[in-house]
């Protein structure tokens, strides 16, 4: 049986790296081992701020729906809570979108969480 190399497979794996660090500076795209290094640790960040993202929105709606639900005297929560005792279920990105396009609907539903708090 004739004696097989690496190479080619070995060549397909550098190949690779060195294709998704295309764009990087200096020894992270001409090394392969420094390229490989920054190339994974490039894949841990997007892996973990895809799940960051959702979380950061999250937030910014929050802050949104804070901010407009304050200028009707209204925390928040005591917001969400008439809200949702009024029956009204939309989620907090719709809310800051109607928030922040669409003040004078957004202070219906204001009006409406307050009347059901009462």
């Amino acid at each position: 049986m004739p004696r097989t190399k690496g190479a080619p497979p070995r060549n397909r794996r550098k190949k690779k790296i060195f294709r998704e660090a295309k764009g990087y500076f200096g020894a992270r795209k001409k090394l392969y081992r420094t390229a490989k290094d920054a190339v994974e640790r490039g894949w841990e960040h997007a892996y973990r701020d895809r799940r960051k993202k959702k979380r950061t929105f999250r937030s910014l709606w929050i802050t949104r729906i804070n901010a407009a639900a304050r200028e009707h005297d209204l925390s928040y929560s005591r917001f969400m809570f008439g809200l949702r005792r009024s029956g009204i279920e939309l989620d907090r990105k719709a809310l800051a979108e109607i928030a922040v396009k669409d003040p004078r609907a957004f202070a219906r539903l204001a009006e409406q969480a307050r009347e059901t708090l009462t």
